[in-house]
Formats: structure tokens, sequence, C-alpha cells
């Protein structure tokens, strides 16, 4: 299951916080702020989706993720790697490296990466 954008920007912010209240959510935000009645609704759909929970203090909720970021983030990316780019992966780093501004040095920060990779494969 995915979030959409307005869920995923606030569970940016509960990532960050990873355990917050109404109040902290909201302060997260930029101005103009949205409404609280637009947060909880956003809450309640993402608890539904099983991406947040919280735990009652009184009549206050202390809001946390279920879903670690790097977990959402790499189903994410695989999931756009099979519906673009034919379940390939090199087709999806051909793409990325051509089509995005990175710099000489970026690249090479990759090729690092990939290198240091496939020796400890």
């Amino acid at each position: 299951m995915q979030l959409s954008k307005t869920e995923e920007q606030l569970m940016q912010y509960l990532w960050k916080r990873e355990r917050a209240f109404m109040k902290d959510l909201l302060d997260a935000y930029p101005n103009p702020k949205p409404a609280t009645t637009t947060v909880a609704t956003l809450l309640k759909r993402m608890i539904g989706k099983g991406f947040v929970a919280y735990k009652l203090y009184g009549k206050s909720r202390e809001y946390y993720p279920l879903v670690q970021k790097k977990d959402y983030f790499s189903k994410y990316v695989n999931a756009m790697i099979k519906t673009f780019f034919n379940d390939s992966a090199s087709q999806f780093a051909s793409f990325f490296t051509k089509e995005t501004d990175l710099s000489k040095e970026e690249l090479e920060d990759l090729k690092r990466l990939i290198d240091s990779e496939i020796k400890n494969k």
C-alpha cells in the first residue's frame, strides 16, 4: 500500500520526530498550516493503512510510525523500477544517470558505492 502526497509529507514529519502529538505535527508544517481536522483525517487514513499508530495519554494521542522510512522508500523505488523500467535496475540506473543533473563527482561517488557493493557480494 502507498501513501498519498499529503500523507507522505506528514509521514516525513513523523519519521523525523519519531513520536509526536498533534501540536508537534502542526508545528512542523510551514505557514499557512493545515487545519487540525485535515491532519487528523490524514492520520486516521494512515492508521487505517497500517503506517501509523498511537498511544493514548488521557485524551491526547502520541503518534508514531509503524513503517521505517528506509523500508517505505525501498518498496517505493522497487515498485517504480518494476512499473516504469520493465523490472530492470539497469534501465533505471541508465535513466537516473543520464536524465538527472548529477555532477561528475556525484557520478564518481555512485560508482564507488556500486563497486563497494560488488566487492561485498
